[in-house]
């Protein structure tokens, strides 16, 4: 189930989004049903997952596994479908705060501030997707657990402080990393002596304005991987 969540989006439309996936992915669980693989209850709970869901990609997990217990529990079809749709809100909202607004805005300013101490590309690169990557797949590992041990009771799990004061945390450490990762960036990559020069002034004031345009229109993350993008191609350019 958890190899199935790294796919569940393989399967991602416009009529079910993520339903697809989360029947999927609860797939394996339903194959203990009374009458295996095949059987009646098999075929209608598997048909009852793969209906319409919508959630963060990653913290799906725990509706996946929470999905899969009550399932397995018996509950009735009703009970499930309810508490099926009762999931989506808080699933998507949290994720999209923690991760997406969070997490990986964080991870782009590292990286940024490790091209900043001189690290070449590649490990700015390896340094973020190992950064990245650790903190979803831990996310995924621990939703799809704590679904599969609490099933209906699993909306507790979501009071968890690390999802409730998580993103106001990490905007705050993405904002001191930031603080001091741009101007190191900058500064190794206009070279020493001419940190003050016009064509800089220029730069900074132009992207000054840019980013007082664009307020309450484009994502912190978006800015903070383009900026992380521009900066590695930047350094493959100047030391290819």
């Amino acid at each position: 189930m958890y190899l199935r969540l790294l796919a569940i989006q393989g399967s991602w439309n416009y009529e079910t989004l993520l339903g697809n996936g989360v029947g999927f992915c609860t797939e394996p669980a339903l194959r203990l049903l009374p009458g295996g693989r095949g059987g009646d209850a098999y075929r209608a709970a598997l048909s009852r997952q793969s209906r319409y869901f919508n959630a963060h990609p990653y913290l799906a997990a725990v509706a996946v596994g929470a999905l899969a217990r009550v399932e397995l529990d018996g509950q009735p079809p009703a009970r499930i479908e309810r508490f099926r749709a009762a999931l989506c809100g808080p699933l998507g909202s949290v994720g999209d705060r923690l991760v997406w607004a969070g997490w990986l805005p964080l991870c782009s300013l590292i990286a940024l501030a490790a091209f900043g101490l001189g690290a070449g590309p590649g490990a700015v690169v390896l340094l973020f997707l190992g950064l990245y990557n650790a903190g979803h797949l831990a996310l995924r590992a621990w939703g799809l657990t704590v679904g599969w041990r609490r099933g209906l009771a699993v909306a507790g799990a979501l009071a968890n402080p690390v999802l409730r004061r998580g993103p106001q945390h990490i905007a705050r450490a993405a904002a001191l990393v930031g603080g001091f990762a741009l101007p190191l960036a900058l500064y190794r990559a206009i070279g020493v002596g001419r940190v003050l020069s016009g064509a800089v002034l220029i730069a900074v004031v132009a992207g000054a304005v840019l980013l007082a345009r664009l307020h309450g229109r484009v994502e912190g993350w978006r800015l903070a991987l383009a900026a992380l993008v521009a900066f590695v191609l930047y350094s493959v350019v100047r030391h290819g």
